[in-house]
């Protein structure tokens, strides 16, 4: 079940999407990621588009602090710029109704 979010966050999305560009430029990164996400390699590109599969890319890399360190490294950004736009692409809570 796939969680929109209420909004859209440019360049947290963006960023994320060169986040991906990065886990994709190495095939044993972007294995781990297509293997932990569940995903079938020949949907992310789809999938691009999609904010909360945005989210899950940072996420992946938010779990893995030498991963976050070498994207921010690489991507040329603040680690906590990555960790910004994750906590932004991050869907809002299930109301529970009560």
């Amino acid at each position: 079940m796939k969680r929109k979010l209420d909004h859209s966050d440019g360049p947290s999305e963006r960023l994320a999407v060169e986040v991906l560009g990065w886990l994709a430029a190495d095939e044993d990164r972007l294995f781990r990621f297509i293997a932990a996400s569940g995903l079938e390699p020949g949907t992310l590109r789809e999938s691009m588009h999609d904010p909360g599969f945005l989210g899950a890319v940072l996420d992946h890399v938010m779990s893995d602090e030498p991963s976050l360190l070498a994207c921010a490294e690489a991507l040329e950004v603040k680690p906590e710029r990555i960790a910004s736009a994750w906590q932004r692409l991050q869907p809002p809570p299930f109301d529970e109704g009560g």
